[in-house]
């Protein structure tokens, strides 16, 4: 297979999982400009292959759908998976036993980097305004939250035992445009959620690390420092949008104001509405 580390060497062959989905279909014709070898990965059916992808559909809870996906693979770029809150059955079956099937899946075909699409929802329950870096004690604001801070022991899990390279990539409010007062401080512009992706991939010897999915936003919550091996350098601010956002922003329900999970932590929380005191700490 081709060497991470080597500039010069042929493309790399990736996999990208959930390829159909919000994130996905940035990333498709994202990365094959770069002139990676793609094979695109979705549940539902995809367009038409472009020159130099293949095509892969099916469920990654088939070890036969997995070996498709990654047989040959340098770098797998896990997208797929349920996104948003969701019944504890769904969230096992889409976010655990296919992360552990495409896991156990690199392990038997020699990949050797994943890049995994962990999420702020992991990190929810922080307070707004609160700074946090790479070695923040996981907060989830719910079970899509929960699985995430899953994901990411189960990179550090192929990394200590079986020498896989994962990137678990925070991902903030990934948009083509920030349209909240939250996404100020949590958005991920589409331009620079290409140029992490791609760092992701391309930048050599990472071993097992996390970054925040973010762009250069002056009003972040989340502080890169420690991630430089990976050499993302974000462009985007979402402060250029501030003042039509403030023009148009409906008010905020006071407990998604108050944590950095939005409406994710705001929802079903029972024990702040009771008065019961704070959740920071």
């Amino acid at each position: 297979m081709t060497p991470l580390s080597d500039p010069d060497a042929s493309p790399l062959r990736v996999a990208l999982t959930g390829a159909a989905g919000a994130i996905g279909i940035v990333l498709r014709p994202g990365l094959l400009r770069a002139g990676h070898r793609l094979r695109s990965h979705d549940l539902r059916p995809l367009t038409a292959a472009a020159a130099g992808e293949e095509l892969v559909e099916g469920d990654l809870r088939d070890s036969a759908i997995v070996d498709k996906v990654l047989a040959g693979i340098d770098v797998a770029v896990h997208m797929a998976g349920t996104s948003v809150e969701r019944p504890l059955d769904e969230i096992i079956e889409n976010n655990l036993r296919a992360l552990s099937a495409l896991y156990e899946g690199a392990r038997r075909h020699g990949v050797r980097r994943v890049v995994f699409a962990s999420s702020n929802h992991a990190f929810g329950m922080h307070e707004a305004g609160h700074q946090l870096g790479l070695d923040a004690p996981f907060r989830p604001d719910g079970l899509y939250g929960l699985s995430k801070a899953w994901g990411e022991s189960m990179a550090r899990l192929y990394w200590d035992k079986h020498g896989i390279e994962s990137v678990s990539l925070r991902i903030g409010s990934a948009l083509a445009e920030p349209t909240e007062i939250r996404h100020l401080s949590t958005w991920l512009g589409h331009r620079d959620l290409l140029a992490l992706v791609r760092r992701a991939i391309e930048a050599p010897a990472v071993g097992c690390l996390a970054v925040w999915g973010v762009s250069n936003n002056v009003r972040r919550w989340w502080d890169n420092t420690g991630a430089e091996r990976l050499g993302y350098r974000p462009v985007q601010d979402a402060e250029a949008y501030a003042a039509a956002i403030k023009a148009a922003q409906a008010p905020v329900d006071p407990l998604a104001a108050r944590f950095q999970g939005g409406s994710f932590a705001a929802s079903g929380c029972t024990r702040t509405a009771q008065g019961s005191g704070k959740l920071s700490g």
